[in-house]
């Protein structure tokens, strides 16, 4: 059976079981409704809020749901500390609307926090724990903040911002109070609980988030989101995890009998693929929450071991070492049933090594931005290992995607252009910046800055993003192409591909590569290992060895401003 007659022997089944499931009268009923003007299909049995949705972690009483280091804390526990924590916040004055910003690396208190903020009906505006100050500065002013839950580390970067903007801040633990006299998120959670205070009534499209973009370059874009927007992308994914398991060439390897379900956190929680599809998705099946400190392999196989975790996501270049790492140990790390990735492009040649090293995982990879709350495409387990350059269909059953060329124009089936989606999972627009808004978000429209085609089936493939194109002489060439390409020789572990400046052609294709072992003429190995993959015109001129992983940005994607910036420099000079 050829891997297009598997994709459609699987389909069909699953698109029968999410159309019963989305019919009336069916959990996930859906029922056109139009939001800022524009008409879009919505859930009907949707909760009012995200407050409301949070509730949901009591039927889960004393289960746990967030492990970090030495503490565990229960479901119940959890809700109980975030909603004393609102009632505290709300005796000190903060309000509904009000921004509550979160800086701090991953623990419980961000997650109390998150909670607390939007059940409150306050803006919760997660921030980048790797910013400076200076960036820092610019968010705080941007959004509003002046209330701020911080780690030790990051509030010895917003101490010279503490009297510029009469900043309130409340410490993650008793270190971080320490250096300021702060309180605490868990005693200012328990001492809420015993307040008279009960929960505003919230909409559903009032302002949940502003989530900051990476801003690699210039200054980042606060995406801001409604409590209808984060709750349509949790609904799809849940909708789309009910139907898969009705079809049995999807259906993920089941734990134990009546064992929870255990993921493993390892990307940041102002990332919306951890916010949003590890923390927040959670609560429904009640999943334990694994909170790595920051990602190491060795550590991640230890917990995995220790935790038996079955569920993990993050960025791809985490599932490749994982993958790496597994075949030389001993752990036992065969509780794995699903492991996925989000947040950039997984080389091809990374789903059947995932595959064949976890043999009872389905390999995942999900597309999505911040401006959708990371809902969009997604592929899984034997339509992934069918189709493995795909990033899969549009999430039922709200999301509609279409490629457009540069007038604006549809394009038909597997023709390359602009990525554009619809659904009630996307954001309002950018924070501040009505003129962002309007070029990105358009007739209902996201227009996402992503090459791409969809083929007969509906299958969404990234061609790479608009800005990332090597003009040479004329021909456009696609970084992530060539670096698929590149990645696929045995010693190659990571590949950045970028323009290099040249006078006849405009631009050369220059690529960074990480080594698993030392090359002789590595740019002519790689020469001769890529005339049968990519045509000549689209083959490196200039490479260069990069010692240790390549650097990246806090949600995980390679940096390759500065990696352009160096080795061109580096280029100039010599």
């Amino acid at each position: 059976m050829s891997d297009l007659d598997i994709v459609a022997e699987v389909i069909k089944p699953l698109d029968d079981a999410i159309a019963a499931l989305v019919q009336p009268g069916a959990p996930f009923e859906t029922v056109p409704e139009t939001l800022q003007g524009f008409e879009y299909s919505v859930y009907r049995s949707i909760p009012a809020n995200l407050g409301e949705y949070f509730g949901f972690m009591r039927k889960h009483g004393d289960n746990e749901f967030l492990v970090y280091q030495d503490q565990r804390l229960g479901y119940a526990e959890t809700l109980e500390l975030a909603l004393g924590f609102a009632a505290k916040l709300a005796e000190q004055g903060v309000q509904k609307g009000d921004r509550l910003a979160i800086v701090s690396r991953n623990n419980p208190e961000w997650i109390i926090a998150f909670i607390a903020a939007v059940s409150m009906g306050a803006v919760a505006v997660p921030m980048n724990g790797w910013w400076t100050t200076d960036e820092l500065d610019y968010a705080l002013d941007d959004s509003g903040s002046k209330w701020v839950v911080a780690d030790a580390e990051r509030i010895e970067r917003l101490k010279p911002l503490i009297d510029k903007y009469a900043l309130n801040i409340v410490a993650t633990d008793p270190a971080a109070a320490a250096l300021i006299g702060a309180p605490t998120v868990q005693d200012w959670g328990k001492e809420g609980q015993a307040l008279d205070w009960s929960l505003p009534a919230v909409d559903i499209d009032d302002y949940a988030t502003i989530l900051y973009t990476s801003g690699s370059t210039g200054h980042p874009k606060g995406v801001l989101s409604s409590h209808r927007g984060v709750l349509s992308a949790l609904y799809s994914w849940l909708l789309m995890g009910v139907a898969s398991k009705q079809v049995a060439a999807l259906a993920p390897a089941e734990p134990a009998a009546k064992s929870q379900p255990v993921g493993l956190l390892t990307i940041p929680l102002f990332h919306c693929t951890a916010s949003h599809s590890a923390f927040m998705l959670s609560v429904i099946p009640g999943r334990k929450l694994i909170i790595m400190y920051k990602w190491d392999v060795e550590e991640a196989m230890r917990l995995i071991e220790l935790e038996r975790v079955n569920w993990m996501t993050g960025v791809p270049t985490m599932s490749a070492e994982l993958q790496r790492a597994a075949q030389t140990s001993d752990r036992d790390l065969s509780s794995l049933a699903e492991v996925y990735a989000g947040g950039a492009a997984r080389p091809a040649d990374q789903v059947e090594k995932i595959s064949k090293t976890f043999k009872k995982s389905a390999p995942g990879l999900g597309y999505g931005l911040t401006e959708t709350n990371a809902l969009g495409a997604f592929n899984s387990g034997v339509l992934y290992l069918a189709n493995p350059a795909s990033t899969g269909r549009a999430v039922p059953a709200v999301t509609e995607f279409k490629i457009i060329d540069s007038q604006g124009n549809a394009l038909p089936s597997n023709e390359v252009g602009e990525v554009c989606m619809k659904s009630p999972a996307n954001a309002l627009g950018y924070w501040n910046k009505p003129e962002a808004t309007a070029a990105a978000f358009k007739d209902g429209w996201f227009h996402t800055g992503d090459l791409g085609k969809l083929d007969e089936l509906g299958f969404l493939s990234i061609v790479d993003r608009i800005k990332d194109i090597i003009i040479r002489g004329g021909e456009n060439i696609s970084c992530l192409e060539v670096e698929s390409a590149i990645c696929s020789h045995p010693v190659v572990l990571e590949a950045a591909v970028f323009g290099v400046p040249d006078e006849r052609l405009g631009e050369e294709v220059g690529v960074v590569v990480v080594l698993s072992e030392p090359l002789d003429a590595p740019l002519d190995v790689l020469k001769a290992y890529l005339k049968d993959h990519l045509a000549a015109f689209k083959t490196p001129s200039y490479l260069w060895v990069h010692d240790g992983a390549l650097p990246r940005t806090a949600t995980g994607k390679i940096f390759k401003r500065e990696l352009k910036q160096h080795y061109t420099e580096s280029l100039k000079a010599s």
